[in-house]
């Protein structure tokens, strides 16, 4: 069984191929995502790759292996169903709930995080909007596209986040722009790209260029 900080690294590969799946990834961006130094990653990187969790070739980058990959889904899983049940039924903030889930994520027990996912009633989603893998590392990725691809007059719900850092979560709760809201472009400022949106048809909001690269929207 991999240890808590091996599953963090899984998870971490994991994040940072889904970002850019055409390349390997590399130490530098591993160590990075997870603030050590490159020369720990290497360490770690090669005991993974001993366990077989992991293919790793200096210097060019490492891909999981199909088991590396299932250990770091179902980390995933069990952080993103705890998220949902700290909210839902713990009165957590959604900007609170992610320290407190990486401590969560390492539980063991499948019955326990089957009995939580039953609890819940199976969520598609956690509190941020991504989607939670199945027990199986099935995962049904929501259609949607950023804030900032729409043009003047397009509509659509605001649906996840791509920044989940606590204080973006909290500029979002300060301005009013939760999830589930409705939104229409009325208008891109040519100066800076920001966008007036008419917000759930009452009101209206100003966002700059970087708060709408980082919202995502259904239809």
């Amino acid at each position: 069984m991999p240890s808590h900080t091996e599953e963090n690294y899984l998870k971490a590969i994991y994040k940072l191929a889904e970002a850019e799946p055409a390349t390997g990834v590399s130490t530098n961006r591993i160590a990075a995502a997870l603030a050590t130094r490159a020369a720990s990653v290497t360490d770690m990187l090669r005991r993974l790759a001993d366990k077989g969790l992991l293919a790793y070739e200096k210097y060019r980058g490492v891909q999981l292996t199909d088991e590396g990959r299932r250990v770091a889904l179902l980390t995933i899983r069990k952080h993103r169903l705890w998220e949902v049940f700290l909210v839902q039924q713990l009165g957590f903030a959604w900007d609170e709930v992610h320290d407190v889930a990486e401590e969560l994520e390492h539980v063991a027990s499948p019955l326990l995080m089957r009995r939580l996912d039953a609890f819940l009633g199976h969520p598609a989603l956690d509190p941020h909007g991504d989607p939670i893998p199945a027990e199986d590392g099935a995962m049904r990725r929501p259609a949607h596209r950023l804030l900032a691809d729409l043009q003047t007059g397009e509509k659509g719900v605001l649906a996840g986040v791509k920044n989940t850092s606590a204080p973006f979560l909290q500029y979002l709760d300060k301005v009013g722009l939760p999830l589930g809201a409705r939104v229409e472009v009325l208008d891109i400022v040519a100066f800076d790209h920001s966008l007036e949106l008419r917000v759930n048809r009452d009101r209206t909001a100003l966002v700059s260029a970087e708060v709408s690269r980082n919202l995502f929207v259904t239809e």
